[in-house]
């Protein structure tokens, strides 16, 4: 059985002018790896409603899972909840499990909890919480698509949240190959090998080191017995 694939959709204008360097993607992808679902396409879009629908509703429907990061804090900007609730046609307003994780917060730290804070209890649909220890404001689960918010510490204990909810597949495994060759002298026999293992995934990572040219080669696949048998031939090839 095939294993579950993974999108996701990264949301911001800070993150593509480039004032805001996104890591997230990078970490779930690592942390999706580990437990066998593969991070297979990631988009970003910009605060726009009509685009950030229209990505939610393809990316939904086109894989297992969908995570998304940013938007959904206090400020007039933060519409990703918004458009999650229009991309699948469910309501949204004022949950109130929601408000009263928020307000108990905002209590013990002795700060209002005013409208511009209850937005981030705007909830759409029957959608699950994602608990978020670091700054209470939770994410939330609809349907396939996890809602998490951008900040990285936030976004990374959000994963943590998530991830024991999901079932997943064998751990993707991964073997590398470092040859001292540009990839123009070890593309045809690589390219024999990767068609030899259909079942694994082969690419391959040049790089330039003291101005000679090399290769970092590299096998993953859910299979140790058959990444293993791929390794031996790739390293009688190149080794």
């Amino acid at each position: 059985m095939a294993n579950p694939r993974a999108a996701m959709l990264v949301i911001g204008d800070e993150i593509l002018s480039g004032r805001t360097r996104d890591t997230n993607m990078h970490y779930l992808a690592g942390e999706l790896s580990r437990i066998g679902i593969p991070l297979a396409e990631a988009r970003f879009v910009a605060d726009d409603h009509a685009a950030i629908v229209a990505a939610i509703q393809a990316l939904a429907g086109a894989y297992d899972h969908l995570f998304t990061s940013g938007g959904i804090g206090p400020t007039h900007d933060d519409i990703t909840a918004d458009a999650v609730a229009a991309a699948f046609g469910v309501p949204i307003g004022h949950r109130a499990d929601a408000m009263a994780l928020l307000a108990a917060h905002y209590d013990r730290r002795g700060m209002e909890f005013n409208e511009a804070r209850q937005r981030m209890a705007r909830i759409p649909g029957d959608a699950a919480l994602i608990d978020n220890p670091i700054s209470i404001a939770p994410g939330f689960t609809l349907r396939n698509v996890h809602v998490m918010a951008g900040v990285p510490n936030i976004f990374q204990a959000m994963v943590a949240s998530v991830l024991p909810t999901l079932t997943g597949g064998a751990p993707l495994l991964s073997q590398s190959l470092r040859v001292d060759r540009g990839e123009g002298e070890i593309a045809q026999p690589f390219g024999a090998l990767a068609a030899a293992y259909p079942d694994l995934s082969m690419g391959s990572y040049p790089f330039i080191q003291n101005g000679a040219y090399g290769t970092n080669l590299v096998i993953r696949g859910t299979d140790g017995a058959r990444l293993d048998e791929a390794m031996l031939k790739l390293t009688r090839l190149f080794g």
